[in-house]
């Protein structure tokens, strides 16, 4: 049967392509895994397994990728059988695809694939968690009006807020670590929907792939897209996180805040103005995690509202899609890691600007509840009256205070050396010792426990990397063993 040019244009040449690109590595070792444990199981014999696998140890894959679609077969799938047809005869290569259909193998590369984009994403979410702690620890002392609803609202430390910024990302490496265990199961031998009567072993191919072990049923391991959504949600929780901190740091880079300044080697200058620097490295993180946040999110559209049951909803159309929304995620994240090693806090002017508009004056609040016998809610409007009354240029505050609390009924007797004590951003901060707090010595210790767990998680996902390097060196020692 041919196929129609505009069929063959608009679908079959850009989903061989893209095949090429994503699956041939996996398809390849699939074949190899699939061969082995049809050999172990004595359901291909050792001759006809040894034709097998000279066909395939004689597939170039540089010369597979190079070819061009040419409708003389529907798929790579094909193609690839094709090529080991003539390598080893008809009879010979026809024996491979028993017990097994292209809905196990296109399940099975799939998640070959995402698991790949999952480490990397995770190694990227590493490096910037590295990086920021790298900041933080020298940062815990230096101060900045943390903001809320877009105003100064109390003085916090740059260590305190990119404590908070790792906190999230090590939970975002729980969410893709969580996600990598769900995707790491092996559908081979699920066959085209429901098994086979063949005795194959599902746990020896899944353990020569690098897979923690098969699926369980074999309708869901074809029909089932949970895993691939799995990991676009905890990818989008992700970049939802990331952009917003991108925002964070766009605004401390403005010459207003100027807060943060990049290296040179990640900003650019105008063609008009020469005296700009311009922040685009931040730019672009914002930008590429924007992109792969609508890719993870088109993840999800494309496979609702669709058939539960083997779709091509969830197979050739969507997968370039996946591996290029892990592959911009992982492009945000890692320039993002890349920025802010190199960049710089203005420590002196966020300093300054973290005693202006009354940003400490909870603690004049607390010190008037903790050492004046006030209720909370009488020290709030006592110290709300004298920052309305009260110039901020003003530096007799002591008899401000006096006043106010005289007209609420109380009797408050603080000396301007004590308010200017209570009221500086150094003190406001020292004595925040709450767990999670900005204190220096509290963020010291945080710095230290997230230092932990980031070797703890980076040593997960060397294990995962090894763990496939270690199926893929059992595969070539079982294939050699045929």
């Amino acid at each position: 049967m041919a196929f129609s040019p505009d069929y063959v244009r608009l679908v079959l040449s850009e989903n061989f392509e893209d095949a090429k690109r994503l699956l041939l590595e996996p398809l390849m070792a699939i074949h190899y895994a699939h061969l082995t444990m049809l050999t172990e199981q004595s359901i291909v014999t050792r001759a006809d397994a040894r034709a097998i696998r000279a066909a395939l140890d004689g597939i170039n894959l540089e010369t597979v990728r190079q070819s061009v679609f040419d409708g003389s077969h529907e798929d790579l799938f094909f193609d690839v059988n094709a090529r080991i047809a003539a390598a080893c005869g008809e009879d010979a290569a026809g024996r491979l695809h028993t017990a097994r259909s292209r809905n196990d193998i296109d399940m099975t590369m799939y998640r070959m694939r995402l698991r790949e984009g999952l480490l990397s994403l995770a190694e990227a979410v590493a490096r910037l968690r590295e990086a920021l702690l790298g900041s933080a620890a020298r940062h815990h002392e230096t101060i900045f009006a943390a903001h809320t609803h877009t105003q100064p609202a109390q003085p916090t430390t740059v260590a305190h807020y990119l404590l908070a910024v790792v906190e999230q990302l090590e939970r975002d490496t729980a969410r893709l670590a969580d996600a990598y265990e769900v995707v790491n199961q092996c559908p081979l031998g699920a066959c085209a929907i429901t098994g086979t009567g063949f005795p194959i072993d599902r746990n020896r191919t899944s353990a020569l792939l690098g897979f923690s072990g098969p699926t369980g049923n074999t309708y869901g391991s074809i029909a089932t897209a949970d895993f691939v959504l799995h990991a676009a949600a905890a990818a989008a929780v992700l970049l939802v996180g990331l952009g917003r901190v991108l925002q964070d740091m766009l605004l401390w880079s403005s010459v207003e805040m100027g807060y943060l300044r990049l290296p040179d080697g990640f900003v650019q200058v105008s063609s008009v103005m020469p005296q700009k620097r311009n922040p685009v490295a931040l730019e672009h993180a914002r930008a590429l995690a924007s992109k792969a946040l609508g890719q993870m999110n088109a993840i999800q559209t494309v496979v609702h509202n669709t058939p539960f049951g083997d779709i091509v909803d969830t197979e050739d159309d969507l997968q370039p899609l996946v591996a290029t929304a892990f592959r911009d995620a992982t492009r945000a994240t890692t320039l993002t890691a890349v920025t802010m090693a190199g960049a710089e806090f203005n420590a002196a002017h966020m300093r300054d600007r973290s005693g202006a508009d009354w940003v400490t004056v909870t603690e004049l609040a607390d010190a008037l509840t903790r050492d004046h016998g006030l209720s909370f809610g009488a020290a709030h409007a006592v110290v709300s009256a004298l920052v309305r009354r009260v110039d901020a240029r003003d530096r007799r505050l002591g008899v401000v205070l006096a006043d106010v609390g005289r007209e609420a009924g109380h009797h408050i007797h603080l000396s301007d050396d004590d308010l200017q004590r209570l009221l500086s951003p150094e003190h406001f901060v020292a004595v925040r010792r709450t767990l999670g707090g900005p204190a220096p010595e509290i963020t010291a210790e945080a710095v230290r426990q997230s230092r932990g767990l980031l070797e703890a998680d980076r040593s997960e996902t060397t294990r995962r990397r090894q763990a496939l390097m270690a199926a893929s060196d059992a595969l070539r020692s079982a294939v050699v063993a045929i």
